[in-house]
C-alpha cells in the first residue's frame, strides 16, 4: 500500500509532537506585573483619574529638544508615568504625574 508523503509525515511526526512539552502560558493578570499596570492605567483613564498619555506626551516631548522619544513606562502603583529619552548616547529619564500631567522627576541630561 503506498501511502502519500504529507500523510506519512503526519503520521511519523504525531507522537514527537504528543511527547513534546506544551509551554506554559503566563497568566492574565500578574499582581504588580506588567499586565496589572496596564489594567490601572486603562482604568484610571477610563475613570478620568489619570490624563491621556498622549497628552502627557504632548507637554513632555516639547520640553526635549534634540532628544529622541523612546517610549515609556507606568508605574500602577504611584500613578507616574516614566517617558524615556535618548540624546547624545544618554538616556534620560522623565517622570511625570498622571494624575496632574506635572514632571516631578528628570534623570540623565
Amino acid at each position: 500500500m503506498k501511502m502519500p508523503v504529507a500523510l506519512m509525515i503526519l503520521v511519523l511526526a504525531a507522537p514527537l509532537a504528543a511527547a513534546s512539552p506544551v509551554p506554559a502560558l503566563a497568566p492574565a493578570a500578574v499582581p504588580g506585573g506588567q499586565r496589572g499596570d496596564q489594567m490601572k492605567a486603562f482604568d484610571g483613564r477610563r475613570t478620568g483619574k489619570l490624563m491621556p498619555l498622549r497628552e502627557i506626551e504632548r507637554r513632555v516631548v516639547p520640553t526635549m529638544p534634540g532628544a529622541q522619544y523612546l517610549g515609556f513606562e507606568f508605574d500602577g502603583g504611584s500613578s507616574v508615568y516614566t517617558l524615556k529619552f535618548l540624546r547624545d548616547g544618554r538616556v534620560i529619564w522623565v517622570d511625570v504625574d498622571g494624575r496632574s500631567g506635572q514632571v516631578i522627576g528628570r534623570t540623565g541630561k
